[in-house]
C-alpha cells in the first residue's frame, strides 16, 4: 500500500487497514478456504448457538406462500431453506462467492429445496435485479464482509418493494460484562487454534473473529440503516450481545 494512500482509500480487513480494491479479493479468498466446512466454521465460531439464532432468524422473516426472498450472502443456504421450510414463497440464493454458492447448491438438491430456489451469483453493492422486486431481502452473517455496507443498505432498499422488510442477522458487541473477557479468549487465542486443526486454516478464522470486532455496534448499524432509507429500524438482541437481528421497512 502506498504511503500516499489516504483514510478514503483504505478499509479494514479485520485489524488490517488494505487498500479498499483488495477486500473483496481478500474476503473472496477467506470463504473460498471456508466453504467446505462453512458449518463447521459458524459452530466453532458460536459454539454452536448460531443455529438457535438462525431458527429465531428464520421465523423473524415471517414466511408466506404469497412472498418473495432475496437471501444475500446467502453461502450454503440455511436461512433459504429455513424460509422455505416454513412455507414462504420462492427465494433466491444470492452470494459473491461462487464457492460459497455451489456448496448452497448441492445442499438445496440434497434437501428437495432446489424448484423454489434460485441461484445467484452477485455482488450485494450492485445487485443485477430491478427496483422494488422483493418482498424480503435477509442477510445473515454477511454484511461484516462488504467492502461498502452503506452501499448494500441501499441496494436492499432499492429492490424491496414498498411495504417490503430488510433483515439483518450479524454478530455484534457483547453487553454483559462478564463474558467479554471469555469471548475475547475463545475468539483469539482459541478459534484460530481450532480453525488451524480442524481446517489447516488459521488466518481466516483469524479474520473473522476480527472482523467482528471491527464492525459497527447495533445502535451505529440502524443509524445506517434509517440513512439507506429504511424506516422503523428495530434491533434484537440475542445471547447478550453476541449477536443481533436488525429490520426495517421500505415506506
Amino acid at each position: 500500500m502506498s504511503d500516499n494512500a489516504g483514510p478514503q482509500d483504505v478499509i479494514d480487513f479485520g485489524f488490517r487497514q488494505v487498500p479498499k480494491e483488495a477486500k473483496k479479493p481478500l474476503v473472496r479468498a477467506v470463504f473460498d478456504s471456508v466453504a467446505p466446512r462453512y458449518d463447521l466454521m459458524n459452530d466453532l465460531m458460536s459454539l454452536g448457538i448460531h443455529r438457535a439464532w438462525k431458527q429465531v432468524f428464520a421465523t423473524a422473516l415471517d414466511p408466506r406462500p404469497h412472498r418473495t426472498l432475496l437471501d444475500l450472502a446467502g453461502g450454503t443456504g440455511d436461512i433459504s431453506f429455513g424460509w422455505l421450510a416454513r412455507g414462504g414463497g420462492s427465494a433466491i440464493l444470492s452470494d459473491i462467492n461462487p464457492s460459497m454458492l455451489a456448496v448452497g447448491r448441492d445442499r438445496a438438491m440434497a434437501k428437495g429445496f432446489a424448484a423454489n430456489l434460485a441461484f445467484l451469483t452477485a455482488d450485494a453493492e450492485r445487485l443485477p435485479l430491478p427496483d422494488a422486486c422483493m418482498d424480503t431481502v435477509s442477510m445473515a452473517f454477511g454484511l461484516r464482509n462488504c467492502t461498502d455496507k452503506d452501499a448494500v443498505l441501499r441496494e436492499a432498499h432499492r429492490v424491496l418493494r414498498p411495504g417490503g422488510r430488510f433483515l439483518c442477522l450479524e454478530f455484534s458487541r457483547v453487553q454483559v460484562a462478564a463474558l467479554a473477557p471469555l469471548y475475547d479468549a475463545w475468539s483469539f487465542r482459541v478459534l484460530p487454534r481450532l480453525g488451524q486443526a480442524f481446517a489447516g486454516d488459521a488466518d481466516s478464522y483469524q479474520y473473522l473473529a476480527e472482523s467482528i470486532r471491527m464492525f459497527p455496534d447495533a445502535d451505529t448499524l440502524a443509524g445506517m440503516m434509517r440513512a439507506a432509507g429504511l424506516s422503523r429500524v428495530q434491533v434484537r438482541i440475542l445471547s447478550g450481545g453476541i449477536a443481533a437481528i436488525h429490520s426495517g421497512w421500505r415506506l
